[in-house]
């Protein structure tokens, strides 16, 4: 019996699914989480099938979240998607259910759950819950199709990044194939606000680049404030370094309001994920996320990627 049908043999046991996935989501956290929900809503009427987490205001135009009581988690599957460790878990309550599911595409280094869905050769989540639907001959709707294109173009940068294999573009093409409007969601996935196209401008005036091309630049909460940004808008700019020809690996300080910094970390590529792993943070080989929580910490990351990039 393959995951993909000892995973759906689980969910046909409970009544009631609870789904979550990771803190400050992104196009590919919502995309798995609500598109898996609107499949197994779909496939499974008579089930309770809710979303938990934080309405996060730039992606509500995708989805938003239900309503979650601590009732809901009695005798509930509960299932995360997209989260490579159980810190990160948006909502806490994950673990008061009575089964708990992982499915994710980054590193495997938390194995939690007990039972676990993890494709490090997917580009993203939503690609491995798209697998899991036509693996099982599941009923897709338009509206699904569209949740799980847009975690996948958000996850790939619109097909850019390493991570778009072959199978990517077969399950791309297949979702496409729904009629949902594929060039509306295209232009919303691409705009950005005026106060976040003058933080990109910033990042290129600002941006530290040494002669191997390992990068950086610092977003301060006097500069968010003051042009009334969140830490979710940076996350619109975090490609931008690599667009320039001598960049070859990057990271973005984001000084919270607790004043540490959010370390995002991005590489062409050489892996980064390592040096992540000593800040409090992971990911994927070329695409990871840290922690610093001094300045002196900020200048020891950006000193070791300048090491990794003359390698």
């Amino acid at each position: 019996m393959s995951i993909y049908s000892k995973i759906l043999k689980k969910m046909k046991e409970y009544d009631k699914i609870i789904i979550h996935r990771h803190m400050r989501p992104d196009p590919d956290a919502i995309g798995s989480q609500v598109g898996l929900q609107k499949l197994l809503q779909l496939n499974f009427p008579e089930k309770s099938i809710k979303v938990t987490g934080y309405d996060e205001p730039s992606l509500t135009w995708l989805a938003k979240m239900d309503e979650v009581t601590d009732a809901d988690y009695e005798q509930a599957l509960v299932i995360v998607c997209d989260t490579a460790n159980t810190p990160r878990i948006d909502d806490q309550r994950y673990s008061t259910g009575d089964f708990l599911i992982k499915i994710d595409h980054h590193p495997n280094d938390d194995a939690y759950g007990d039972l676990l869905l993890v494709d490090t050769d997917a580009s993203s989540t939503s690609e491995i819950i798209a697998l899991f639907a036509f693996e099982n001959h599941l009923e897709v709707n338009d509206y699904i199709a569209k949740l799980l294109y847009a975690g996948i173009v958000g996850d790939t940068g619109r097909f850019l990044y390493p991570a778009t294999t072959a199978r990517t573009f077969e399950v791309a093409g297949k979702l496409r194939q729904y009629a949902f409007n594929f060039s509306e969601l295209s232009r919303k996935m691409d705009s950005i606000t005026h106060q976040v196209a003058k933080l990109q401008g910033y990042v290129y005036d600002n941006l530290e680049i040494d002669e191997n091309g390992a990068a950086r630049v610092i977003l301060s909460q006097q500069l968010l404030k003051e042009n009334q940004l969140t830490d979710a808008d940076t996350s619109a700019i975090v490609a931008a370094p690599g667009r320039i020809e001598d960049v070859q690996m990057w990271a973005i300080f984001v000084e919270q309001p607790d004043g540490h910094y959010r370390v995002r970390m991005r590489s062409k590529f050489t892996p980064i994920n390592e040096i992540a792993k000593q800040h409090d943070g992971g990911g994927h080989p070329l695409a990871s996320g840290a922690n610093a929580y001094s300045k002196d910490e900020v200048d020891l990351i950006y000193q070791k990627l300048k090491e990794r990039a003359k390698k």
